[in-house]
């Protein structure tokens, strides 16, 4: 998202702070004082054509500078501190060169767009305080080279900062007298060691949310469930486990969150509940992070309950029983927080997490009013047919630059490419924030992404730490801060649209209704190929039989995720689960049959893999009009065991008929794979009939050697 939405105009209103603290007077003469400095160092500094202007399109095929680490707080005594990758990102070598790191140690942002052009390179500020320089080996196609600038608090240019606040910092990159790159970025000086009043600092609340990278089916307990008619309820409640990488990835963020216990970590329950190892949380979410959005846009509760998710599985009170079964303790507590989805927070989506005992959403996008003058406290009180429900929302920019993503393309935010360079953007925009309203009561929400590296929330948390003007809060202070809107001028921002594009959409059904057939293939299983004497039925079996239902309701939870990158896994985990169980039972190949006769039996096996009985019929069908056999057969094979029919075969002539061969549950519906047995007819003559045209035979034979004993022979013979 492009930054310029929050264009201001320069000075007077951005710059403008309470006024119930400010006389009118020092504000109106600050504004003008500002703008004045400003327009005499632009004037003063006014930058003069150079070559970048005369740089033919080799040399500038693409970004060469990366900047790798920066100083991004700068103190009376920390120095600045920067390191940089050069690429020779042309066809062609390119000589040694200079890479020059500058400033303008004068300079104060006067505005949003003012600070957002600079960062997009189209911003006319000079930076003629050069803090060092380092020498670039030369370069071949392709080539890097690691450069490093250090200079001390001392440097001249460092020293000559006499205001705090965000600056302007180029890095420019020279060969052989032409500018081959260049890339704006930031270092925002704090007050220690200046003469400057010090004001209030803005409090900020920063939101980790913890779930799993990848769930996947634990196959060993999946078989266990299936061959040997139940696990544990702890067991089956690990049916879908986190990847292998989770393990390693928690055991960093736990590091970090240690060392940063203003972090606020909001887990998804049911991932606390799957680890060994459960952390030290602030919150927790709808279970598995249900898509609560994606859930209200679709509008098609059926849907989902045929996929085998019901509005119980997603609820708070099962988001508070799964944590409180993590921690082995029956009577914790803990805030529950529904978390933003793939779709937006619109009202029908309030109102569906209200109903689910969702008191307070967190906002992660596109909840900002679009004409916001400042930064705002993150909190508004949105009335739903249900009641009320608090949205936390996070700020955009800080938000997507923690997340990872420039303020706009990376090639436009030459600076923001990295790591380090968003960091420094970060701090330079926090202070901007701060510096727009310094005595306005303000706390704002970060939102990190669930896959967040720990390294660079880790860098985030140390740099905000070193911010003077940022107070860290928790999501508690944040949830009992007086809302920036209530009301009817709260219902103006609530998103009109769902926010969820044809594609999303189309492949949410596409995976409800797989989900719904593995889910039917079970529910059929159940009850109309289990054995089934109500009155008698064992209680194992009864235990047995919603244990199959809950384990695809655990997958398909977790498969409707949001923004889930394992929901594919999981569907077919779910997948996996109704073949285990339509697949146990089975026809055995027969062998060929060879008919000698009329009538003939052809005998068929079937087995069964399952702990209990079951009871199907099997259906018989040759392509052949002369040879056929009997139709349907019903049997109860026992558990783990067989059982056989034999099916009449009738032949009317000699020849050749293939019989397919098929399980039916006792609804008459086809299920498992098919079986051909081959049958060949010999026919030969049937009994009576034999003995009569034998007889005959044997009569014309006798009949036959007496004329030829008795006739009398002609005289010529």
């Amino acid at each position: 998202m492009v930054v310029r939405k929050e264009t201001q105009q320069t000075g007077v209103k951005v710059n403008q702070p309470a006024q119930r603290n400010v006389p009118h007077g020092i504000r109106a003469l600050s504004a003008i004082l500002a703008m004045v400095m400003t327009m005499a160092l632009m004037l003063l500094y006014a930058p003069m054509p150079h070559a970048k202007a005369e740089e033919t399109p080799e040399t500038q095929s693409g970004a060469m500078l990366s900047i790798d680490s920066s100083t991004a707080v700068l103190t009376d005594t920390s120095g600045y501190h920067l390191s940089a990758t050069v690429t020779n990102t042309t066809d062609q070598e390119i000589p040694s060169g200079t890479l020059t790191l500058a400033m303008n140690a004068f300079y104060t942002f006067v505005s949003r767009n003012d600070i957002q052009e600079w960062s997009e390179g189209i911003g006319q500020i000079p930076t003629p305080d050069i803090v060092g320089q380092s020498e670039v080996p030369a370069l071949q196609p392709g080539a890097s080279a690691n450069v490093r600038i250090d200079a001390e608090s001392s440097q001249e240019a460092l020293a000559s900062i006499h205001s705090w606040g965000p600056k302007p910092v180029t890095l420019n990159y020279e060969a052989d007298g032409v500018q081959q790159d260049e890339a704006h970025t930031f270092a925002t000086r704090t007050g220690a060691g200046l003469n400057t009043p010090d004001t209030p600092a803005m409090n900020i609340t920063i939101v980790q949310p913890l779930e799993a990278q990848g769930w996947t089916t634990d196959n060993t307990m999946l078989e266990q469930l299936v061959n040997k008619g139940g696990v544990t309820s702890a067991e089956l409640s690990k049916i879908a486990v986190p990847g292998k990488e989770d393990e390693a990835r928690l055991k960093s963020l736990e590091e970090t969150f240690t060392k940063h216990d203003k972090l606020q970590v909001v887990a998804d329950p049911t991932y606390l509940k799957a680890m060994s190892m459960p952390t030290q949380v602030d919150g927790i979410t709808q279970p598995s992070l249900f898509d609560i959005t994606a859930y209200s846009a679709l509008n098609d509760s059926k849907t989902y309950d045929s996929s085998g998710v019901g509005t119980s599985q997603w609820s708070a009170e099962q988001a508070l029983k799964n944590y409180q079964s993590a921690l082995g303790d029956p009577n914790a507590s803990m805030t529950t927080y529904a978390w933003q989805g793939t779709g937006n927070w619109t009202i029908e989506a309030l109102t569906k997490a209200k109903q689910q005992g969702y008191d307070t959403v967190i906002a992660t996008h596109d909840f900002e009013a679009d004409d916001a003058a400042t930064a705002e406290t993150g909190k508004a009180i949105v009335s739903t047919d249900t009641g009320d429900v608090t949205v936390l929302t996070a700020q955009s920019v800080l938000s997507n630059l923690a997340q990872g993503k420039a303020t706009s393309s990376d090639a436009e935010a030459d600076g923001e490419g990295t790591t380090a360079g968003r960091l420094a953007r970060f701090v330079a925009q926090s202070a901007f924030y701060q510096m727009e309203q310094p005595y306005a009561e303000r706390n704002l929400l970060v939102c990190l992404n669930d896959n967040s590296d720990p390294a660079v929330v880790d860098a985030l948390m140390t740099d905000v730490e070193q911010s003077p003007w940022l107070n860290i809060t928790d999501l508690n202070t944040l949830s009992n801060a007086d809302p920036t809107l209530s009301g009817d001028d709260a219902a103006t921002i609530v998103p009109q649209s769902d926010g969820i594009n044809d594609a999303t959409r189309a492949n949410l059904r596409q995976t409800l209704s797989t989900l719904a057939a593995s889910a039917s293939d079970i529910k059929r299983f159940n009850a109309s190929i289990l054995t089934d004497d109500a009155k008698q039925a064992p209680a194992g079996l009864k235990a047995w039989r919603r244990q199959l239902v809950n384990a695809h309701g655990i997958m398909a939870l977790h498969a409707l995720g949001g923004e889930n990158p394992a929901g594919s896994t999981m569907v077919e985990g779910a997948g996996q689960l109704a073949s285990l169980l339509i697949n146990g039972v089975a026809i055995t190949p027969t062998e060929n049959v060879n008919v000698v006769s009329e009538t003939a039996q052809m005998p068929v096996t079937i087995s069964n893999s399952h702990p209990y009985p079951v009871t199907v019929k099997v259906s018989s069908l040759t392509n052949s009009m002369q040879i056929v056999t009997s139709r349907f057969d019903t049997v109860e094979v026992p558990a783990h065991g067989e059982a056989q029919v034999a099916f009449t075969i009738r032949v009317a002539t000699s020849g050749t008929a293939d019989a397919t061969l098929s399980l039916q549950d006792r609804q008459g519906i086809t299920f498992g794979a098919t079986q051909t047995t081959h049958i060949t007819s010999a026919l030969q003559i049937s009994d009576k009939s034999g003995f009569i045209i034998i007889g005959i035979a044997v009569l014309l034979g006798a009949l036959g050697l007496w004329r030829q004993f008795h006739r009398k022979k002609d005289p010529d013979e």
